[in-house]
């Protein structure tokens, strides 16, 4: 398994917290459930105690990684020093050879969310783009073969 970044933003730290916090509640309906389940007789064909045993598994399973992991994270609080180059938790707007803009932020791999264009600090695109600066190009290896950008914007909010 491949070394994550121990960084993480304020936010996915909370978020990470507010799952942990969540989970623990879910897991108390859950043994809830399964307890019921049990109650009814034979366990071995009894779907809904199978469902609920392997539910249960699945959710002490993510108790367990987060409860390892959230210790080990540095959340990252505040602005760099020098906004006018790439560093974690920037929001950085690329535009390619045709002219097309687009806008990435670097975040920790707890919290990457390709749907907003946020993305691991441990990706090819982020390790590409950290310590660059206004108007420098990078060249990155992306599932369509090689391709250059140029940073167009950086921004820290």
């Amino acid at each position: 398994m491949a070394v994550r970044s121990l960084y993480i933003t304020r936010a996915g730290y909370n978020n990470l917290q507010g799952e942990l916090n969540h989970i623990w509640i879910k897991r108390r309906e859950v043994t809830a459930a399964l307890a019921d389940a049990a109650a009814e007789g034979d366990r071995s064909e009894n779907a809904e105690y199978i469902y609920r045993k392997k539910e249960l598994r699945g959710i002490d399973r993510r108790i367990r990684y987060l409860q390892k992991r959230i210790p080990e994270l540095n959340v990252v609080d505040e602005q760099p020093s020098n906004t006018n180059t790439v560093y974690f938790a920037a929001w950085v707007t690329l535009e390619d050879p045709e002219g097309r803009e687009t806008t990435y932020r670097i975040v920790g791999s707890d919290e990457f969310d390709p749907g907003n264009n946020w993305i691991s600090v441990d990706s090819p695109m982020a390790k590409a783009l950290i310590g660059k600066a206004m108007d420098e190009e990078i060249l990155v290896e992306t599932p369509k073969g090689k391709q250059r950008f140029t940073v167009i914007a950086i921004l820290y909010k």
